[in-house]
């Protein structure tokens, strides 16, 4: 295999003087917001045209799938890291994938530990820890929003001390051990029901459950289950007697991936089903979506008395065992099959018994108390906005979201939040604005990043994907622009939501594993068009008051024949990808299907993260002679993006465009073997090099293919490894939409 030709330089001889860095970077800029400009203008004249026409509604449904094929191969077989919730086992690390090879565990006694699939480590001596499982179209010469100092509230090691609670530890809890990178044995499947907050503890004694029937959640399970301005009235067991003895196992992802518990009684049966219930929604933080909040619990038997009770010892504790037989203290498994914010947080699973009772449906549902609003500043006064709201902007009553003013894009295609594990901001702490005000608006919002969140389990980097980035930046600054209410201006008229362009730089490396980001954005400015609005913004993340990435970007709103008439980057005209022109260059395939199906492979995307099949290389091709990189790729309308993003209104994420070009170029580097002599080779974003991007149409379930082209542009040598600098495009059938210019990856050795 040829190794392409490339501009090498060293860092000491690419070194460029200042000022001409800045006057790149200038240039650059200058040309993006000329771009944007230019699809200012092109909007004007298309709805000068289009006034009075009517605009018909369009409502698009597309199934979600739990498993998404890729040439008949499952992609949650590509590595021995299985995310949590695929099915009812686990791998454990280290252990080849395949069904003859998964470490497949329901209720085990190793070495003296029960291991209980799904969320709950196997403790051992070599393992101590339990894992959880605009006026004007250009974008104003603004300098970034200064980052708001201030507490954070990190999600790292639940259990122990966090920034900005008060509150005593757990009794008996652990703290974490080792790196973040470590932590997380076990990954949330995507989509996976996403905790308010986060504990060790999985186990409860009688007392325990004494102190949750008196409302001491965070005694139990920790300062992370105390809130600023959340009044806890939850009580385990309110109204009757307490029949739980102890709780043997919560697990998280456990049963079928949405939960388990499994706990014993002396009592009712169905008080037994629903106490434990309650225990698990206590345990999710569910009662930190509305204060002074309180849950209601029902059970409907499932099988009469007289069917043959289930055999002792299957999937749940019985007691010890003592020659055969089995102690007389009753046990239950509570195996979760739903649990949700929307309409009202609520945990829905069914109870066995080991005493063959009948097992029961059981569903807790958390409520406000009587009389007390949940919308904006009401569910929790010491925040606008809170994790209850945002899936309710993602899916359910847009009146509950963001006011009563919202309430007829409810059941409709409106402008929303992905969904699912593509829906990456929680709250919104402060927002210097009001409704109507459209020029201007500053506002703090903040995203938990869980260390076993799907996205890092499926990513190739060593820590957060770039996709992520930039999807939690620009749904920070979308939620309050939509806030703002500009679509307000034009009721009755349908809009979509689409982002058109922007610049982002990293500015640090940082592990956001168990982190909390701080999003600060401004709404610079907003233009209201007929059937169409236009918004800039600029914004900073951070992490304990220090910045790590920043940025600028526009979105609009577009009504449908808006979408329908688009013209992409190219109006309208061809613009054939370089290896079309260029039916000669000698190409050679990089099989990267291949290399995901090897669990071991390394430095791999997988899963929902497998974006590209193959990449085409023409060694020394391209716009600058460097090489030259092609992927084509089908569309399935059942892709898992197209159900997340957006419900009603289905289209692939740009940042997954951007996302799969990244793919390429790290397939590239790998298989010019960069990595070869590196001992511990790991793929970053590097710092202090902006990228921008453009986007001018969408790829919908029904586009058949996308394709991409990256043209390198350098390989920059360092100490620890290289960093590869490309400008890139991508097309739906027949048009280019999407344009990234100076789109970095860095391949580096960890210990070097």
């Amino acid at each position: 295999m040829g190794a392409p030709a490339i501009a090498e330089t060293s860092e000491a001889s690419a070194a460029a003087p200042r000022a001409a860095i800045a006057e790149l970077r200038t240039g650059v800029v200058t040309a993006h917001r000329a771009a944007l400009a230019a699809q200012v203008a092109l909007q004007r004249a298309l709805w000068t045209r289009a006034v009075g026409t009517p605009l018909p509604s369009n409502s698009v449904g597309v199934r979600a799938t739990d498993s998404i094929a890729v040439r008949g191969q499952q992609r949650a077989a590509d590595s021995a890291v299985v995310p949590a919730g695929e099915g009812t086992s686990f791998a454990l690390h280290g252990v080849p994938g395949g069904a003859a090879d998964d470490a497949r565990i329901s209720t085990a006694v190793l070495g003296g530990h029960q291991a209980r699939a799904f969320g709950a480590a196997v403790e051992s001596p070599a393992n101590r820890e339990v894992s959880a499982g605009e006026t004007s179209a250009e974008l104003p010469d603004t300098g970034i929003a200064a980052p708001r100092a201030g507490a954070q509230r990190a999600v790292a090691g639940p259990g122990a001390a966090v920034p900005g609670h008060r509150g005593t530890a757990p009794v008996g809890v652990t703290a974490p051990v080792g790196d973040r990178a470590s932590r997380a044995s076990v990954a949330a499947r995507e989509g996976a029901f996403k905790p308010l907050a986060r504990t060790t503890r999985t186990e409860l004694d009688r007392a325990a459950l004494e102190a949750l029937t008196a409302g001491a959640i965070a005694e139990v399970f920790g300062p992370g289950y105390r809130r600023d301005g959340v009044e806890v009235a939850a009580r385990l067991a309110a109204g009757e007697p307490l029949v739980l003895d102890a709780i043997e196992a919560i697990e998280l992802y456990g049963g079928t991936g949405d939960g388990r518990v499994v706990a014993r009684y002396d009592g009712a049966p169905d008080a037994a089903a629903r106490q434990a219930a309650e225990v698990f929604a206590l345990f999710t933080g569910m009662h930190l979506c509305l204060s002074g909040s309180a849950s209601t619990a029902a059970t409907v038997p499932l099988r009469p008395p007289s069917s043959p009770a289930p055999p002792v010892g299957q999937g749940y504790s019985t007691g010890s065992v003592v020659a055969g037989r089995v102690a007389a203290h009753h046990t239950l498994e509570l195996v979760v099959s739903a649990l949700d914010l929307v309409p009202r947080p609520h945990v829905t699973g069914t109870a066995s018994f080991s005493a063959g009772e009948p097992d029961l449906s059981v569903e807790v549902t958390v409520t406000e108390a009587p009389g007390a609003g949940v919308g904006p500043g009401q569910a929790v006064p010491s925040l606008l906005l809170n994790e209850f709201h945002m899936t309710h902007l993602a899916r359910g009553d847009q009146a509950i979201a963001m006011g009563p003013e919202f309430a007829e894009y409810t059941g409709v295609r409106a402008t929303r939040l992905p969904t699912g594990g593509l829906l990456l901001v929680d709250r919104v702490r402060e927002f210097d604005g009001a409704r109507g005000t459209l020029d201007h608006a500053a506002y703090t919002t903040e995203y938990d990043s869980p260390a076993d969140s799907w996205y890092y389990a499926d990513t190739a980097n060593e820590s957060m994907p770039h996709f992520v980035y930039m999807e939690t930046s620009l749904q920070a600054a979308l939620l309050m622009g939509y806030y703002a209410g500009p679509t307000l201006t034009q009721p009755g008229t349908t809009l979509s939501l689409r982002n058109l362009g922007g610049t982002a730089t990293v500015l640090r490396q940082v592990d956001l594993r168990d982190r909390t980001i701080e999003q600060s954005s401004r709404l610079l400015s907003t233009t209201i068009l007929p059937g169409s609005s236009l918004q800039t913004f600029d914004y900073t993340l951070s992490v304990d008051g220090a910045p790590f990435y920043t940025g600028e970007t526009m979105f609009g709103y577009f009504g449908d024949e808006a979408l329908a008439n688009q013209t992409g980057l190219d109006a309208g005209r061809p613009a054939p990808s370089w290896l079309a022109e260029n039916p000669a260059a000698e190409v050679r395939t990089i099989d990267v299907a291949a290399r995901r199906a090897d669990p071991h492979a390394p430095l791999c995307a997988r899963r929902t993260l497998a974006l590209i099949d193959q990449v085409d290389v023409v060694d020394g091709g391209g716009k600058h002679g460097a090489g030259y990189l092609h992927s084509m790729r089908p569309i399935d309308p059942a892709d898992w993006f197209f159900d997340r993003h957006f419900h009603l209104d289905p289209v692939i994420p740009g940042s997954l465009g951007v996302e799969s070009v990244i793919h390429a170029v790290q397939e590239w580097l790998l298989d010019a073997g960069h990595a070869a002599s590196m001992a511990d080779p790991v793929f970053r974003i590097p710092a202090d090099i902006p990228f921008s991007w453009r986007y001018r149409g969408q790829f919908l379930p029904t586009d058949g293919t996308v394709e991409l082209e990256a043209h390198v542009k350098a390989l920059h040598r360092g100490p620890h490894g290289v960093t590869a600098v490309v400008d890139g495009s991508l097309w739906k059938p027949g048009l280019r939409i999407y344009e990234v210019t100076d789109l970095a990856v860095e391949l580096v050795d960890r210990r070097a």
